[in-house]
């Protein structure tokens, strides 16, 4: 169920509650920008990463080695 959209008094109650100031002509601006947030989230949450590993097994290669992370395999040319 989609959430309802954030509204420019809402937006202000919700800076004031974290203590950032918020002055009246950027409450709208706040709103929306929060609303297309959630909405890219949104996506991102239906996304199905089951058979993606987790970050932690990734290890960046130097630039010419092709080695895979967590198989041990090292492709780079000898």
């Amino acid at each position: 169920m989609p959430a309802a959209e954030l509204t420019p008094p809402e937006a202000a109650r919700w800076a004031a509650r974290t203590g950032l100031p918020l002055p009246a002509d950027r409450h709208a601006e706040v709103a929306a920008t929060a609303d297309h947030i959630h909405s890219v989230v949104s996506v991102l949450r239906e996304l199905d990463f089951g058979d993606t590993p987790p970050a932690a097994d990734y290890r960046a290669a130097e630039e010419g080695d092709q080695q895979r992370a967590g198989t041990g395999e090292n492709n780079a040319a000898v």
